[in-house]
């Protein structure tokens, strides 16, 4: 797990100053992404914006393991039912009003890794999607306000899943979850936003939160469902019934005090953009 227990000050300077150019990249792209661009474009702008931020994609070239493909670009693209991992090129039509774009920015930083995506509705969202969007914020608040010393990972999840399921009626999606992170993009330990069924399913849930822990933590809600579907060889994952889906992520450094948002600035922007 990296760093627990043994970040000096300068690595948590360096934590966030990664953390930081993801939150600039997503600034600039408020004022960018609007109805008729294709993903390919906006994928475009990323790099172009990380290049002037004089950081590097960690997504770009991405693969799980050896068998699989490399992930195809510099951000995750996401449109309405593609809940997480959507490439440029998944999806070929320009954007139109009313779409729900999720967008994951991943950053590598003079040897830090920055992570964090949000939802955006082009032009004014229905009545529903609103709620949706407003779920994936408000559980990802109230998550984060439980990883604090001592408590354990499985009380994010008690968290996020009841402000999604119980109070917003939505569907958490089984299996995907957030991870800790630090010099590389993926580590230990798994972030499950759903509560295990049984021990095994998520181990780590009985983990205590400690000083030092990196953690990339992020609700994925479907609408409809909480399914999904993927082609065989592909990266984008759908919800399983083609329902609207969100996807909202914070990079959170726990400290002796509590939580620490690295990625703080995200809340601040508006997800309803112009048409």
């Amino acid at each position: 797990m990296t760093g627990v227990g043994r970040l000096t000050a300068a690595d948590v300077d360096g934590a966030y100053a990664a953390a930081q150019r993801v939150v600039d990249v997503h600034r600039a792209l408020v004022g960018y992404v609007r109805p008729g661009m294709t993903l390919a474009q906006i994928d475009s702008f990323v790099a172009k914006q990380l290049e002037s931020l004089g950081a590097k994609s960690c997504f770009l070239g991405y693969r799980q393991s050896f068998s699989d493909p490399k992930f195809p670009s510099h951000a995750c693209l996401s449109v309405n039912d593609c809940i997480v991992h959507g490439t440029a090129g998944y999806l070929t039509r320009p954007l139109v009003a009313g779409d729900l774009v999720k967008i994951d920015i991943g950053v590598a930083y003079r040897g830090w890794i920055g992570d964090a995506a949000w939802s955006y509705s082009l032009g004014k969202p229905t009545p529903e999607v609103r709620r949706l969007m407003d779920a994936g914020k408000e559980s990802l608040k109230r998550g984060i306000d439980q990883l604090r010393p001592g408590r354990r990972l499985v009380e994010w999840a008690h968290a996020v899943q009841g402000c999604v399921e119980k109070d917003y009626g939505f569907y958490l999606v089984r299996g995907l979850g957030g991870h800790g992170y630090g010099r590389k993009l993926h580590d230990a330990p798994f972030v499950s936003n759903s509560v295990p069924l049984h021990a095994a399913e998520w181990p780590d849930g009985d983990l205590a939160c400690a000083p030092g822990m990196l953690l990339a933590v992020e609700p994925m809600i479907g609408m409809g469902t909480g399914r999904t579907k993927t082609a065989k060889g592909q990266w984008p994952v759908l919800t399983g019934d083609g329902s609207y889906s969100s996807h909202h992520e914070h990079d959170v450094l726990i400290t002796e005090n509590g939580p620490r948002v690295l990625t703080e600035g995200l809340d601040e922007l508006p997800d309803e953009l112009p048409l």
